[in-house]
């Protein structure tokens, strides 16, 4: 599955969706779009990754370096909607308060 990855800014706010696969051969593409994300005049980052079927350690560092960036940034980061096996994966990996993952 390719990847897909849009971007909304609604007032004060930036809207990420992810759709497909995020693996090493496409994690530079989703570090774009949020660094862009992030250059905007906002002040929360939302990340939806609802139809993320997969990822991998490369594109979990690119979140997190997100986040890590957001907040230097004064940006409050949340990552939302995440299927079962991703949040697995996150959660094994012990990166679910730092996204701020919620599953509403």
């Amino acid at each position: 599955m390719s990847l897909s990855i849009t971007y909304t800014h609604e007032q004060a706010q930036g809207i990420v969706n992810v759709s497909g696969e995020v693996d090493v051969s496409c994690a530079d593409e989703l570090r774009t779009k949020l660094q862009d994300a992030l250059s905007d005049d906002i002040k929360q980052l939302i990340i939806d990754i609802e139809h993320m079927s997969y990822i991998d350690s490369t594109g979990i560092g690119v979140l997190v370096g997100a986040a890590h960036q957001a907040t230097t940034c004064g940006v409050h980061t949340q990552v939302i909607h995440p299927q079962r096996n991703v949040l697995r994966i996150l959660s094994m990996l012990g990166v679910c308060e730092e996204l701020g993952i919620s599953q509403s």
